[in-house]
């Protein structure tokens, strides 16, 4: 399982000091929430930011745009270094346009699922899909309680990918702590991204490897 540690729920005033917690903890990439105060109820990092952050590490920015119009900021966070980028389907019109665009700027593309969506809804977008990712928590703020019926969605998921023929990588975002990373393991998660489990912490760094460890024991 990779780890996505989520800097919105780091010291926002010492985002350097997050990425190096990210490094020294093993991660595979760096968790990034853009929110834009209307798709929902909270505002946060803006293209400078991603573009500052893709400069102090070298670890892939996984961005996820909780945004009412992904369209019109994609080409900006392709350009500030984006590696990865998901839009919600909620609020993609046009979601097979918009994840071609991602594609086509170097990223791979990806499909936010908020906890009442149906996984069954992106039965069609799957040939254009690198990862589909599964909301736990409702989006907007960092520490709220897991969803647990959000393992079945992962199932779900991974059955339709598997009648479908395609293989898609499932990432579980919202809640994911010691708790509950071994059941989101067994369940056929690929990507845990976890933000306060993490960076609220006493050690992140001890937190991100006690994560990992969690996570590899659920096939042991």
């Amino acid at each position: 399982m990779k780890l996505a540690p989520s800097i919105l729920a780091a010291d926002l005033a010492d985002l350097a000091g997050a990425l190096r917690v990210c490094e020294r903890g093993g991660a595979d990439l760096v968790h990034v929430d853009v929110m834009d105060g209307h798709f929902v109820p909270n505002l946060t990092f803006g293209v400078p930011v991603v573009a500052a952050l893709a400069r102090r590490t070298a670890l892939p920015l996984d961005v996820h745009l909780m945004v009412e119009r992904p369209g019109d900021l994609l080409a900006d966070y392709l350009a500030a270094g984006a590696a990865r980028v998901a839009v919600h389907w909620e609020a993609a019109v046009h979601l097979d346009l918009l994840l071609g665009r991602i594609r086509e700027g170097g990223a791979a593309a990806g499909v936010a699922l908020n906890p009442a969506t149906p996984v069954e809804l992106v039965i069609d977008a799957l040939p254009a899909l690198d990862f589909v990712l599964v909301m736990s928590v409702n989006p907007g703020f960092a520490g709220q309680a897991f969803i647990p019926g959000a393992l079945d969605k992962v199932r779900r998921l991974r059955e339709l990918a598997a009648r479908a023929g395609r293989r898609v990588e499932i990432a579980l975002d919202g809640g994911v702590g010691r708790g509950n990373i071994r059941s989101a393991a067994a369940a056929g998660v690929d990507v845990a991204v976890a933000g306060s489990a993490v960076f609220g912490a006493p050690d992140p760094v001890a937190a991100l490897s006690e994560l990992r460890a969690l996570a590899a024991s659920a096939s042991a």
